[in-house]
Parts: structure tokens; sequence; C-alpha cells
């Protein structure tokens, strides 16, 4: 037996002529019909066309497995002989690598928040940072550690620290600094 919403039924002589009972108020059919009706009419040619500079843009802010380190041999290379970046919240290990794009590794563990749901907040807004300025980065490889701190952090304020670290990073060039611990 098929059950038909109340809201959503029709009777058939209303179908027939074309006629609906009444209009939907609220939901997904109000949604639909008021983006079908642009204007007192209705556009029956589908989905909004998308055009070429929202294409690029989108490509841009994606974020492919080409542009994630996800191999432990990629992470322990890093550890090894990469430049040191700290903020406040966030320290990055960042080294050069052969491709043509960045890439970034997240290290986000248990000292910075014993739940999941925190450590994964932290994870979801670095990973959309490093989106939107994945472009203007240089081909590097980016290992980005999260501190204690970052877990008591407003979202605004990661955010805004994530753009000035990718900022620092973009203007760095490919030499290594003297005298380090590391040399």
């Amino acid at each position: 037996m098929r059950v038909v919403p109340r809201a959503a039924s029709v009777s058939l002589s209303d179908r027939l002529r074309g006629e609906a009972s009444d209009p939907p108020s609220s939901g997904v059919a109000a949604t639909l019909q008021a983006q079908q009706t642009v204007a007192g009419h209705v556009n029956m040619s589908g989905p909004p066309a998308i055009h070429s500079s929202e294409v690029d843009l989108l490509a841009d802010a994606a974020f492919p497995r080409t542009a994630r380190l996800l191999k432990a041999s990629d992470f322990a290379r890093l550890r090894g002989i990469s430049r040191r970046i700290g903020t406040r919240h966030f320290s990055a290990e960042v080294a050069a690598n052969t491709l043509t794009c960045a890439r970034l590794g997240l290290a986000i563990s248990k000292r910075v928040s014993k739940k999941a749901v925190r450590r994964n907040r932290i994870k979801r807004i670095a990973r959309d940072c490093f989106r939107g300025m994945r472009g203007a980065l240089p081909a590097v490889d980016i290992l980005l550690i999260a501190r204690s701190s970052a877990d008591l952090e407003q979202n605004a304020v990661l955010r805004a620290e994530l753009a000035q670290l990718w900022e620092r990073i973009a203007t760095l060039n490919g030499t290594r600094a003297a005298g380090t611990m590391r040399d």
C-alpha cells in the first residue's frame, strides 16, 4: 500500500485540470517551487547554469588526493628536512616538493583535545583555509601541527591565524636558515 502525505496529495480531477489543492507554504516543495519560479514564470530549463569562471573558482577550492600528504614516508621526510614556522595555535613544517602544487598533512593529536569532535573541527577549519589559498602557495609539503590552545579558540580566530600562516609560507624562498639545530 502506497502512502501519500496529506499536504502533497492532489485529487485526480485536480491533476487532470492542472490545478493543485493548496500551494506549498514551507518545506522542500516550497523551496523547489520558489527555485523554479522566476518573475512569475516557471523555469523549465533545470538547475541554474554555472559559468566557466565559477567552475575555475570551484576547481581552485578543491582538495583532491594530490593535494594531501597520505603516506607515512611523506610525514617522516618532512620531520627530518623541513623548516618550521610557528604561530600561537599552530606549528607548520614546510619543505619543497617535486610536484606542481602544495600538499597538506594534518597532525591533530589527542593532546590538543580528548574529544574527536573538537579535533575534527580544527581539521575542517585547516582544510577549508588551505583550499582557499592552495593556488597561491608554492610547490611545498606542509605538515600542520595544532597546539592544545587551538581547541579553546573561536573559529574566526583560527581562520585568521591560518590565513596569516599561509601568507608566510607563500613568501618563503627555498633556502634553509643557517645555524638551525637540524643542520
